[in-house]
């Protein structure tokens, strides 16, 4: 089987070659299309490969229709909305992404976000201390994990917020569940945003919790941008001269929030989260085993499409 690897984003070149020897160990042909500069070839890469190990690239209908030979795609990483899920199914291609792999990076830029606004962008002027202070998890998955675990060493009060838990599964690790999302923004001064970008979730961080926040209010986003409702969120740093916005996914809105409010607000240049040696190495791999796994036992285990 070809297995290629198409990283407009490259992989750090360890990460790169100890997946090269898992697909080749496999048996399988390696593949590596990296820094590409062409939609076009992307296109003319795929035309013969049965499997695709991508980052945030983008795989759509146009892609899947250039590839006929192709029976799955991994995203290495947890986010997909960068994979068109309704297009594989149609082109009977699995869609899996690799869970957990990048979450201890993910959590410590979220903790290192925190310690940044507190500290007033180090900036030389007295801060606070993140140690006894109330931080809600908005979805408790293998980030908000990681999350938690770090901002107890903190000294940090933990509480989350995640429909698809019961209470029992976030109690275990020592965090206080909460019923709804309006009860977690209204009780926690920071808040670590970690929901997915779905039909239901888009837009769905608004004023009306955001301005529920207390005084002091901070909000980490290290999940996505559109989860976010941007004109409201402009409308929260209007109404609210203690609110405070970091991430590491750039808004629309970059600019007016940079030139009114430079001292309430960070983004980082670039989405980072999973910028670090360990995570592109683990998620490399994790992708690669899935894809050899696939082909000799037909392993769906995280597959994302229906």
């Amino acid at each position: 089987m070809k297995i290629l690897l198409a990283t407009e984003k490259p992989f750090a070149a360890a990460a790169t070659e100890a997946i090269r020897e898992v697909v080749e160990q496999a048996g399988h042909t390696f593949a590596l299309l990296e820094k590409y500069t062409d939609r076009a070839q992307l296109l003319a890469a795929v035309a013969d490969a049965e499997a695709i190990i991508i980052r945030s690239d983008i795989i759509d209908a146009t892609v899947l229709d250039a590839a006929p030979k192709l029976k799955t795609v991994v995203r290495a990483g947890a986010g997909y909305d960068n994979v068109d899920l309704a297009a594989a199914t149609a082109h009977n291609v699995c869609v899996m992404n690799t869970p957990g792999q990048n979450a201890n990076a993910v959590a410590e830029l979220a903790l290192g976000l925190m310690v940044y606004g507190v500290r007033n962008f180090f900036n030389g002027a007295s801060g606070t201390e993140l140690k006894g202070k109330k931080l809600g998890i908005h979805a408790y998955g293998n980030v908000g994990r990681n999350v938690a675990r770090i901002a107890r060493g903190f000294g940090m009060e933990v509480l989350a917020y995640d429909p698809f838990l019961t209470a029992q599964a976030i109690e275990k690790d020592g965090v206080k569940p909460l019923p709804s999302a309006a009860e977690l923004y209204r009780t926690c001064r920071f808040v670590s945003l970690h929901i997915p970008a779905t039909p239901e979730t888009k837009n769905s961080i608004n004023r009306e919790l955001l301005i529920s926040m207390p005084h002091g209010a901070m909000l980490i986003n290290t999940a996505r941008k559109e989860v976010i409702d941007e004109a409201q969120l402009l409308t929260v740093f209007e109404e609210r001269p203690d609110f405070r916005y970091l991430t590491d996914i750039m808004p629309g809105i970059h600019a007016e929030l940079v030139e009114k409010y430079p001292s309430r607000y960070f983004s980082t240049p670039k989405k980072s989260g999973a910028q670090t040696a360990e995570a592109n190495n683990n998620a490399g791999i994790a992708a690669a085993n899935q894809i050899v796994d696939f082909f000799a036992t037909g392993n769906e285990q995280f597959r994302v499409n229906k």
